[in-house]
């Protein structure tokens, strides 16, 4: 159904802001000045600290581990459910480090890929696979809000109902990506065409329906077949666990990381305001449809950790290291003023953007 309002919403004449009298998305100008002072104030901030990025990432893996085995073999329901709910917010931290390495330099944080991939994505089943090569497509000057973004669906422009199906759906995914690397993966092997169709279908974090990945090539493909081989080994080696531990732990565990995905996909509501009809924008235009959350909001970097409260900007500098853009803001905003295209992404919490959003599936159109 969301695939269909998807195609609807593509085909639409004209977006909600243009209805209100507002330029469409695709028809804003860049604003210059603001993309030189991006570039230009922050240069001397633009390099990844693997002091910062080692501990956060160890830190929320291990509380997230610990938790995770609290609410398995806690006897209490209450202490297990908290203890899940605290696992479920401290891996949501440490899986979201697959989106700094996407744009971090491959000789930045020596190391960091293969630790994050063994101690965080291959257990989570969420090599860093699906989203490397995926992600950057997003950040394409002349992709961005089109049916070409693997990340962009125009759910302003969709029905209200498409909201609450799109973030529920995200439980589903733990238990999609235990049956992908355990079964589907595998099988892949000896029948090629089943191979295709989960590489271009079912290999990516994708949210756009009508996206379809392209065969992996060269060193990729190759950190691709471990990172495949060592997912598979781990997901069957779950299944047969059952065997001996019973069926509760992991389900328990896919609970938590189903709430994992929740926290991530609500976060995904709220990352853009999801206004483009489909046409090709300025890099202001993607700007402007991007979101920060910076302070005084206090919970946003529970639900928008590792930088992600600052989207918008991270759309401005995309190589830019998480523990920076809190420090690149004030300068921007410092330098730039309150009356000028920088100030207007940046919003109050997550409460007005979901309103905002709501709001805007219910206009007439």
């Amino acid at each position: 159904m969301i695939a269909q309002e998807v195609i609807d919403a593509r085909s639409a004449p004209a977006s909600a802001p243009a209805q209100a009298g507002m330029p469409k998305k695709s028809e804003i100008p860049d604003d210059k000045d603001m993309l030189r002072a991006a570039v230009e104030l922050t240069r001397d901030i633009s390099v990844a600290q693997p002091r910062i990025y080692w501990p956060d990432m160890l830190a929320s893996a291990a509380v997230g581990y610990a938790a995770l085995a609290g609410a398995i073999l806690l006897d209490n329901p209450w202490a297990a459910a908290l203890s899940g709910v605290v696992a479920a917010v401290a891996l949501y931290r440490a899986l979201l480090f697959i989106h700094e390495l996407t744009h971090i330099h491959k000789d930045a944080l020596p190391g960091f890929r293969f630790g994050w991939n063994l101690l965080v994505g291959i257990p989570l089943l969420t090599p860093s696979l699906m989203y490397e090569g995926v992600h950057t497509l997003h950040h394409a000057r002349t992709r961005y809000g089109t049916a070409e973004d693997p990340e962009y669906l125009p759910l302003a422009l969709m029905k209200p109902w498409s909201l609450p199906v799109f973030a529920l759906t995200a439980i589903l995914l733990p238990f999609a990506l235990l049956v992908r690397s355990a079964l589907l993966v595998p099988l892949g092997v000896v029948l090629p065409p089943l191979r295709h169709l989960v590489w271009a279908r079912f290999s990516a974090l994708a949210i756009n329906p009508g996206f379809r990945r392209r065969p992996p090539e060269g060193d990729f493909a190759r950190m691709v077949f471990w990172q495949e081989l060592g997912t598979s080994v781990w997901a069957i080696t779950l299944l047969a666990s059952t065997f001996l531990l019973g069926w509760r732990p992991l389900l328990v565990a896919l609970s938590v990381v189903s709430l994992t995905a929740f926290l991530n996909q609500v976060r995904t509501l709220v990352a853009h305001l999801w206004e483009n009809d489909g046409e090709a924008m300025t890099v202001t235009a993607q700007y402007l449809d991007s979101v920060n959350v910076p302070p005084p909001a206090l919970l946003t970097p529970l639900w928008a950790p590792v930088g992600l409260r600052y989207h918008a900007l991270h759309h401005l500098l995309p190589s830019m290291p998480y523990h920076s853009l809190g420090e690149a803001h004030r300068r921007l905003s410092k330098h730039l003023g309150v009356d000028t295209t920088y100030a207007k992404a940046s919003y109050a919490g997550l409460a007005p953007l979901m309103s905002r959003l709501v709001g805007s599936t219910m206009r007439p159109r």
